[in-house]
């Protein structure tokens, strides 16, 4: 690791804007600093893109300073506009404290919460107790609507119409800064870049009220080299929650990202050291499969456990051909991997003795998101039963296509593949 954690992060791709660099820098190599992020409650996992966020917060804690989790249960009654065309829907507030609980359990994985060093808080503890008139008086009056209207979060959403509800949203948030430096001394907010008017809210409010200093850290918004936004696939949102999002599927979607998102990816979303993360940037043509496989590697085992990440590497393995291979193949020989890891739907041996729509079932098992979808890839060629290309919709899938394992895989395209064996 560098000599200064700021530095680290900076090389690794975590620094949008910093409110004073030197400061950050220096505040970060003299001692413990107490920074937090916030993690607004919106639905029962996070996904791939809180990634930036989590990682950014691992660096700091591994290298000695305090971290706070925000969980947002109060702000998320409220619903930040920042980056939204539209207002969020509103939710009951039982809803977004469950949610908020499922975010904290997903958090611990990663920060491992001891109650001293690394801290959990909901901002409903203290938001929602407010007594409005007074905070009002003692909070509002140090904001000015003016500068809050230059803010680009708000800005973006006054042609379409930005609810008075909403326009609060940045109060709150300075308002939390305000609550975590009283209690904890915390002296660094960090967020996303859309984050950057509302955190440097809470550092100017700090100074008006409490005389103090603190600073702000914003981290980049990423999107692939394809300018498709972080996290996200044609099926939906990459989630953390493995029983919304398979291990397998979390693999296949760091070792299937493009080549020239390898390095930047290796930096922000692995522990790897930044020597062996440029060694791995410098391999050219196939070599560039062994960054992704390492890639998908690491970044499995942060959030599912090395367990999980090897079954996954073994699973792709058994898909693919040779160890950890993706789609692209050239793993290098090796094993033939475990067909077992892979992701497995039992079917009825009836169905399958009475043959089965390939549209239907590639469908039922989340290959193809419908059956249009499905009936299209067969006319283009993009789906396979084992290695044979169904070449009409008409062809069923029946007990005969079953492999020497008992089982047969569907493959939609080069990347997407998943067991069925017969049950019953």
């Amino acid at each position: 690791m560098s000599a200064n954690v700021y530095d680290e992060i900076k090389e690794r791709g975590f620094v949008a804007q910093v409110s004073d660099e030197d400061a950050v820098r220096k505040m970060l190599a003299e001692g413990s600093v107490t920074f937090y992020v916030g993690f607004d409650s919106t639905a029962t996992s996070l996904h791939a893109g809180s990634l930036v966020p989590i990682m950014a917060m691992v660096h700091l804690r591994r290298a000695g300073h305090r971290a706070i989790a925000v969980v947002g249960s109060g702000t998320t009654m409220v619903g930040d506009p920042s980056g939204k065309t539209e207002m969020r829907q509103m939710l009951e507030e039982a809803t977004i404290r469950a949610q908020g609980q499922a975010i904290l359990i997903q958090l611990a994985r990663y920060l491992h919460f001891d109650g001293a060093n690394t801290i959990a808080v909901d901002n409903a503890d203290w938001l929602l107790p407010l007594n409005y008139i007074a905070f009002l008086r003692d909070i509002g009056r140090h904001f000015s609507v003016n500068r809050m209207l230059a803010a680009e979060a708000y800005k973006l959403r006054l042609e379409k119409g930005l609810s008075f509800i909403e326009f609060n949203y940045q109060l709150l948030q300075a308002y939390d800064f305000l609550t975590l430096y009283r209690k904890y001394r915390c002296t660094l907010q960090m967020g996303g870049d859309d984050q950057w008017g509302n955190i440097l809210a809470g550092v100017d409010l700090i100074r008006r009220i409490e005389g103090g200093t603190a600073q702000a850290l914003t981290f980049p918004l990423l999107t692939t080299a394809t300018g498709a936004k972080m996290g996200k696939t044609a099926q939906g949102a990459v989630w953390l929650d493995p029983a919304q999002f398979s291990p397998y599927d979390f693999y296949q979607y760091w070792v299937n990202c493009d080549d020239r998102d390898v390095g930047r990816f290796l930096r922000i979303f692995t522990l790897l050291p930044l020597d062996e993360i440029r060694r791995l940037e410098g391999l050219k043509d196939s070599g560039i499969n062994e960054a992704k496989r390492i890639l998908a590697f690491e970044a499995t085992k942060i959030t599912h456990g090395e367990l999980e990440a090897e079954k996954a590497r073994q699973a792709a393995a058994a898909a693919f051909g040779g160890p950890g291979a993706g789609p692209d193949g050239d793993a290098g020989g090796g094993a033939a991997g475990d067909i077992e890891a892979l992701p497995t739907t039992e079917v009825p041996r009836s169905r399958l003795e009475a043959g089965i729509s390939p549209a239907g079932l590639f469908t039922e098992v989340g290959l193809t998101p419908s059956r249009k979808e499905a009936k299209r890839m067969i006319g283009q060629g993009g789906l396979y039963v084992n290695d044979a290309r169904i070449d009409s919709v008409e062809r069923l899938v029946t007990l005969a296509d079953l492999g020497p394992d008992g089982g047969l895989l569907l493959k939609a395209g080069k990347k997407k593949v998943h067991r069925i064996v017969p049950a019953g």
